[in-house]
């Protein structure tokens, strides 16, 4: 089959191949779930909230983060600490149920974003288009669509990894299921099948612990793309505007040190210092610890020291102590 390049946007070149033209479903109708997930979140005007389901939310946000801080991000995408197979399968599961597209996808769209970070080919720069084409715009792009597989070959080998990118949305149609039966279950549903669908905390459970959490996971991680190349402080001298910012940390569990991770971005670890709170890289090192994953990446004091900013700051980086470890 014969290829094309497709036309010049943020992020596209001699990466971004495309099938020839052929009758196709228009762009703007494979939006229509992502919008429509959106929407559907108003349905918490009708079906209330419970404890249980806020506590759903809670539990189903984190799980679907960790799929992508840990999973998609710092596994697939920088191969920053190394795991067994069926592990590798496990994350990626985890980051699918976030409905984040596949893990090829997703990793390889961001390999791509760090070789060419800020510039006219990165394909979520604020600075290179606008905010909102770098926080969603450019997700929804029809240039984004395919993968630039090229940058993706090391896990684009195992069939599994290709099956679960391409049925990506299995996990998280599976989540939105189990937190359905969860409330029906919890409300007192008593096995009468010609009444499972009436049962309100069913409801109540799957808007919340489903549908909220996976849109404040959305925008969670589209606001590294964005605001972490807007908004916070440079510790770093990259050759990037990336930023650090606390509370961006905060709510995708230490992926808002972004200055640090694009001056070492092969590390585990987002937050260097104790100070800097990095949940994703807690998980990863309680995983290490039973044995689930080794070889975990951190920088060593001559790399926090390299193109420090802050050189009263680069001075104390040789003491141990002072190291997130």
């Amino acid at each position: 089959m014969s290829t094309l390049i497709s036309p010049m946007r943020p992020g596209a070149g001699t990466l971004r191949r495309q099938p020839a033209p052929s009758i196709k479903m228009p762009n703007w109708v494979k939006c229509i779930p992502f919008i429509a997930l959106h929407v559907a979140c108003l349905a918490a005007l009708f079906t209330g909230v419970s404890i249980l389901a806020i506590s759903l939310l809670v539990v189903t946000y984190l799980v679907k983060m960790f799929g992508i801080t840990g999973g998609y991000h710092r596994y697939f995408a920088h191969r920053s600490y190394k795991t067994s197979r069926f592990m590798q399968f496990v994350l990626a599961w985890l980051g699918c149920s976030a409905l984040q597209r596949g893990p090829l996808w997703w990793a390889s769209h961001h390999r791509v974003h760090h070789r060419y970070s800020d510039t006219p080919k990165d394909p979520h720069s604020p600075h290179e288009t606008s905010f909102w084409w770098a926080h969603l715009g450019w997700v929804m792009d029809e240039d984004t669509i395919e993968a630039p597989w090229e940058t993706i070959q090391d896990f684009r080998r195992f069939p599994e990894l290709r099956l679960l990118d391409t049925f990506h949305w299995v996990p998280g149609i599976l989540l939105a299921v189990l937190c359905y039966v969860i409330g029906t279950v919890a409300g007192g549903w008593r096995g009468d099948l010609s009444t499972f669908f009436l049962q309100p905390e069913g409801w109540t459970c799957l808007v919340w612990g489903w549908l909220i959490s996976t849109v404040l996971t959305y925008h969670a991680t589209f606001s590294i793309n964005s605001l972490s190349h807007l908004w916070g402080n440079r510790r770093y001298a990259t050759d990037d505007d990336s930023r650090n910012n606390w509370f961006l940390a905060l709510i995708t569990l230490g992926e808002g040190w972004h200055n640090n991770h694009h001056h070492f971005q092969s590390s585990a670890n987002q937050g260097f210092f104790w100070w800097e709170y990095d949940i994703s890289y807690m998980v990863i090192r309680s995983m290490q610890l039973v044995g689930l994953v080794w070889d975990v990446r951190r920088p060593g004091a001559k790399a926090l020291a390299f193109r420090n900013l802050d050189q009263d700051r680069a001075a104390v980086t040789v003491d141990a102590s002072k190291i997130a470890s």
